[in-house]
């Protein structure tokens, strides 16, 4: 399966348990993550291709390009510096960041790109010239001719119609339809139909689930970052043999038992303190200790109790402005204090007051919005 439409299935996954109620969410792992998910770590699967009677690899039908995922990383890469937002460096008034810009008479009936005919496009036709004087990106700009795949990605795009699509990151999620498939005896649940419709795009088809030893293992893994013990196997593989829902008990039994949900607290914790630049020392000069560990325990305590992530996200961005804050509140908001700090004696406190917004103003962009900012502070 294709990169881009692996991330489009896991897109249509993640909206579909972004819906799901907690409680259901083990229920998901327990029956379908047991065998498909994008979630490699935790399942291991992988796939087989189909073939046709002959014996011939069936070839996956060509995916749709998409702007967002195919398209703007190559103008933004090759064109945007002198066809982008900035006035100041934009040559010849053609903007190409935009369908009104890039699709406007620019005199005697041309256009840069006119959706549906590629070779009445200017832009398509410019940057397949092999004219060292017209062709883009121009030798001058340092910037590498675009591949053949490129030319191909452009080419397919302004056939389908040159549409653009706003940045992911501000577009609000919507729950996808649940693809109805036919002949479907292997789904459980909603995340198998999006993951099979997938496969079967691609010309693939699901392997045989894991034995109960795998999937023992691969749970266990995943949820708590350590391996079971012979003896953990052991009664797992004892319990499948009894029950039919003996690996939902078990993820259960991980993310709400002691010992294992303090373990599993740990592993979900350790990726979000990265995330947070969480550490318990200043990070330069003399990177002398501080006193951070209250927010560590913080979000060790939120995984671990399940905390909702409305409530995640309002305590850490804001817990020492909501009405009446708690302790744990304060706490939270640990998370814009988490910055680097200078202890070096010629430091200028103005000069570090604007670094530590700035990093602050990174890091939640980073974190929360799902893009950097930081060019922004060069940059309009």
């Amino acid at each position: 399966m294709g990169f881009g439409a692996g991330i489009d299935a896991i897109r249509d996954i993640s909206l579909t348990l972004m819906s799901t109620p907690p409680r259901r969410l083990v229920r998901f792992a327990a029956l379908g993550l047991a065998t498909v998910s994008p979630l490699l770590v935790m399942v291991g699967w992988s796939a087989t291709t189909t073939e046709n009677p002959e014996g011939e690899i069936t070839p996956a039908p060509q995916a749709a390009v998409r702007y967002g995922r195919d398209v703007r990383p190559i103008l933004s890469d090759r064109c945007f510096l002198c066809h982008g937002t900035d006035p100041e460096t934009r040559a010849v008034d053609l903007r190409l960041d935009t369908f009104e810009d890039a699709t406007r008479d620019l005199g005697g009936g041309f256009a840069a790109i006119v959706p549906g005919d590629p070779d009445a496009s200017l832009m398509f036709e410019r940057i397949t010239t092999s004219d060292p004087h017209d062709v883009m990106p121009p030798p001058e700009a340092n910037k590498p001719a675009l591949t053949p795949a490129e030319i191909e990605t452009i080419r397919t795009w302004i056939e389908q119609g040159a549409e653009y699509e706003p940045h992911w990151a501000f577009q609000p999620p919507t729950a996808p339809t649940v693809p109805t498939l036919d002949d479907d005896d292997w789904s459980r649940n909603d995340v198998d139909r999006f993951v099979l419709r997938s496969l079967r795009d691609a010309g693939l088809e699901p392997n045989p689930e894991a034995d109960p030893a795998t999937l023992c293992r691969r749970a266990f893994l995943d949820l708590t970052g350590l391996p079971p013990t012979p003896e953990e196997i052991d009664d797992f593989i004892a319990d499948d043999a009894r029950t039919h829902d003996a690996f939902e008990r078990l993820v259960d039994r991980l993310m709400t038992e002691e010992p294992y949900r303090t373990r599993y607290a740990e592993r979900m914790a350790t990726p979000w303190l990265d995330l947070a630049r969480y550490a318990d020392t200043a990070g330069i000069h003399m990177d002398a200790g501080k006193q951070m560990w209250p927010y560590r325990d913080w979000v060790l305590n939120a995984f671990r109790d399940n905390m909702p992530f409305d409530r995640f996200t309002i305590d850490q961005l804001a817990g020492d402005l909501v009405p009446d804050p708690t302790l744990d509140q304060l706490v939270a908001s640990g998370f814009h204090r988490n910055h680097v700090t200078s202890d070096e004696g010629g430091a200028i406190a103005e000069e570090y007051l604007l670094e530590y917004a700035v990093d602050r103003v990174e890091t939640t962009g980073a974190v929360w919005l799902g893009l950097t900012v930081g060019c922004a502070r060069c940059h309009d």
